[in-house]
């Protein structure tokens, strides 16, 4: 079924939309989780939970691109979940994901840097479009799926050697662009 009419179905609040939705994108939302979560449990969670944030935004939200506004849903609550299973008060450390690329915005909340970190998500969004399909594939998979050397490279054909030194030429030109910008790094 095509995403439009799973939308439609979504804002005559059919269930059906659900089933439809799990069948098309859970494979997808499922790859997502596991680059977070370790146990299939907390994955299922949270593509149950990924797949309630979508009954309960849609409507009025009415996305784009169905898969990547679920992905996103489920890449968000994996990220949570993980920060929540690994606390500090549960004997584990917290992670930083992709603090490669965080360590390049601002994250202080004033007014200012709440605008800034808006003007860096629409350069970074202009960075990717811009890249090669390669380089775009690896920044995509490493810094939005928080995919390993040896997924990347899996997936690529990359040896792990070029996917770190492509990994790094790219935050380095990305670094620079921000820079460009007047954003400060």
């Amino acid at each position: 079924m095509k995403d439009e009419k799973i939308i439609d179905l979504f804002f005559a609040r059919d269930e059906e939309a659900l089933r439809q939705v799990e069948e098309k994108y859970g494979d997808l939302c499922n790859y997502v989780a596991s680059n977070f979560l370790c146990m299939r449990e907390d994955r299922e969670e949270c593509v149950n939970d990924a797949l309630l944030a979508l009954w309960n935004s849609i409507p009025p939200e009415k996305p784009e691109s169905l898969s990547a506004y679920i992905s996103s849903l489920a890449r968000n609550l994996a990220i949570s979940r993980s920060r929540a299973n690994n606390a500090w008060k549960r004997g584990g450390n917290v992670q930083v994901v992709n603090d490669e690329v965080l360590a390049l915005i601002p994250d202080d909340r004033s007014l200012a840097d709440e605008y800034e970190s808006r003007l860096a998500g629409r350069v970074i969004n202009d960075f990717i479009g811009e890249l090669s399909k390669s380089e775009r594939k690896v920044f995509v998979l490493r810094y939005w799926f928080d995919a390993s050397d040896r997924q990347i490279a899996d997936q690529t054909g990359f040896s792990h050697s070029k996917i770190r030194s492509m990994l790094a030429r790219l935050r380095k030109r990305l670094a620079e662009r921000l820079g460009k910008e007047g954003i400060i790094v």
